[in-house]
């Protein structure tokens, strides 16, 4: 085991699958994706489930540690039912939620899918207790959204990755409400050489370090087997985010072992959240496998950034 995945910067938790179907209490397909945060000194994951009808739903989980979790007995959040904007933009379920604190309240952007295709939609909680939308806030097909926990220069910020003539890159957008977006502007694109070569996409949440705001990214490459899910790393500039200061030049983890490997999607690593420790140092990375399982994974910041090329984007 040691041979196949010393060649990747995120190092393994040995118990992993840290989820399965098995862990989850209520009637489901599989679990794939979870979005993480800080919550009262407890791990918080927001986990997107799909139930039985083949919709994803939210569900969440609690650990005291950040590697055993207790899933809640029913979903938390579900598509909207009620007469709004929301029921019509979801109709296909809700997907691949991030969350991001931002003075004491946890904004949550999910993706709402529908025959309109994926946009992003918001929603937000104090407590993990109760839910409640805010808006939709992005036009069809965008998905991969993340909020700064802070504003630039007077302005909320997040990254998003629309299609635009088959093109899947990261942007970066501002609003003065969370709720309308514009000055958008590309940040990354995907690079034909490498392993990102197909779709890039935002996985964590922006986190702030010492001259720049480092994120974690999904990368696809598509192969004669099918598409090849792997993660990366960059860093932002820390006034003005469309910079990237650098980026990973290699997977930072590919998929290798064999839950990450074989599922209901084949060959596929993808997070939707990050978790920085208290020392400063120590990334907790949370990501699904083959779309079936959750699994974790640390990483060194400092260890990240010595695989980044300079003034890559």
């Amino acid at each position: 085991m040691a041979s196949r995945v010393k060649y990747d910067i995120i190092q393994r938790w040995e118990g992993n699958p840290i989820l399965t179907i098995e862990d989850i209490p209520f009637p489901c397909n599989t679990v794939f994706n979870a979005a993480c945060a800080k919550y009262k000194g407890q791990y918080i994951l927001l986990l997107r489930v799909e139930d039985l009808t083949g919709r994803s739903v939210f569900a969440l989980a609690r650990s005291d540690d950040g590697y055993h979790f207790e899933v809640e007995d029913e979903p938390v959040m579900t598509a909207c039912v009620e007469d709004s904007c929301f029921k019509e933009y979801e109709r296909k379920g809700i997907e691949d939620p991030r969350i991001t604190e931002i003075d004491g309240v946890y904004y949550i952007v999910y993706t709402a899918v529908s025959s309109y295709g994926p946009l992003l939609a918001l929603a937000k909680t104090e407590d993990f207790e109760k839910f409640e939308r805010v808006a939709l806030i992005s036009e069809p097909e965008n998905k991969d959204g993340v909020l700064f926990p802070v504003k630039i220069n007077g302005k909320y910020a997040r990254l998003d990755r629309p299609v635009a003539g088959g093109l899947a890159n990261i942007w970066i957008s501002y609003s003065d409400d969370l709720i309308t977006w514009g000055n958008s502007r590309c940040v990354m694109t995907i690079r034909d050489d490498h392993w990102d070569s197909w779709r890039i996409g935002a996985s964590s949440q922006p986190i702030k370090i010492d001259g720049g705001w480092i994120f974690i990214y999904h990368g696809v490459k598509q192969t004669a087997g099918g598409p090849i899910y792997r993660l990366g790393a960059a860093v932002l500039d820390e006034d003005d985010p469309s910079k990237v200061k650098c980026r990973s030049a290699i997977p930072i983890l590919s998929p290798r072992e064999y839950y990450e490997r074989v599922g209901d999607v084949n060959n596929v690593v993808f997070s939707c959240g990050a978790l920085l420790e208290e020392d400063g140092k120590e990334l907790k990375i949370y990501y699904g496998a083959s779309d079936t399982s959750i699994c974790v994974g640390t990483a060194n910041i400092n260890e990240l950034m010595q695989f980044c090329t300079i003034g890559e984007h």
